[in-house]
């Protein structure tokens, strides 16, 4: 299922992300994953949360560059090979990814798998027609 994803531009400094989730957490919003793709400077924070419109103007208010972005959220079996199955299927149709991060979900209900390509709802139907 598509997913809107919070991309934060976050300094590489002690305290960042721990002020963003503390403002997150003080307006009772749940973070339900979160991600981080740094380099030397800055990074992105990547988050799924549960009342994304209201984060993003938490964020935009102390002055943090973010974005929402179209996302899939994909259950992936929690066993041996489990998330193989998930690639195969875009591998075979010639799916690009642009990135994926996988956690584990709640009741050891299988992993979350996020993903992001350039042909979001090519891969929604797609896994619709071919995964779920």
């Amino acid at each position: 299922m598509v997913v809107k994803q919070l991309s934060i531009f976050v300094e590489n400094k002690a305290g960042a992300i721990a002020h963003i989730t503390n403002l997150l957490g003080k307006n009772n919003i749940n973070i339900r994953s979160l991600q981080i793709a740094d380099s030397a400077d800055f990074g992105i924070l990547r988050l799924i949360v549960d009342d994304v419109n209201k984060a993003l103007e938490l964020v935009k208010a102390e002055n943090y560059t973010a974005k929402l972005t179209d996302v899939i959220s994909v259950v992936v079996p929690d066993k041996p090979n489990g998330l193989n199955e998930l690639l195969r299927i875009l591998t075979e149709n010639n799916i690009e990814i642009d990135y994926l991060y996988v956690f584990l979900g709640k009741n050891n209900l299988g992993a979350q798998a996020i993903l992001k390509s350039p042909n979001i709802e090519e891969v929604e139907t797609l896994l619709l027609n071919n995964y779920y």
